[in-house]
């Protein structure tokens, strides 16, 4: 289904209703500079459990564990529990890719570089 809906983008050219309704979502999830700074923490793959995001996002664990159950609810981060402790980790390389080209951006905004056409 994956690859048939791929075919389908890539026949008409248009995203569909609910491909653009996605897409909003993800982009208001990273909209916010925790839960950005939560994802680019997990981006390598690897899982941490709430008090370390918190620090490398530099909120308290309320806070971090608020953002991640957005995250979650979201799609954009799965859990694994284990004991009493729960582990974060991002759902997908494409959210990867997607915090790359975003901050790529920010890098060229704020450094004054030019558009890579």
């Amino acid at each position: 289904m994956h690859s048939a809906s791929r075919d389908h983008h890539a026949r008409t050219g248009e995203p569909t209703d609910d491909q653009v309704d996605t897409a909003v979502g993800v982009f208001a999830m990273l909209s916010d500079a925790t839960r950005l700074r939560i994802l680019w923490a997990l981006r390598d793959g690897g899982e941490r459990d709430v008090t370390t995001l918190a620090d490398l996002a530099g909120v308290g664990p309320t806070s971090a564990s608020q953002h991640l159950t957005k995250l979650r609810l979201a799609g954009l981060v799965a859990t694994r529990k284990e004991g009493r402790r729960v582990f974060y980790r991002a759902r997908g390389s494409h959210l990867r890719r997607l915090l790359d080209e975003a901050l790529f951006r920010a890098d060229h905004e704020t450094s004054g570089l030019p558009d890579d056409d």
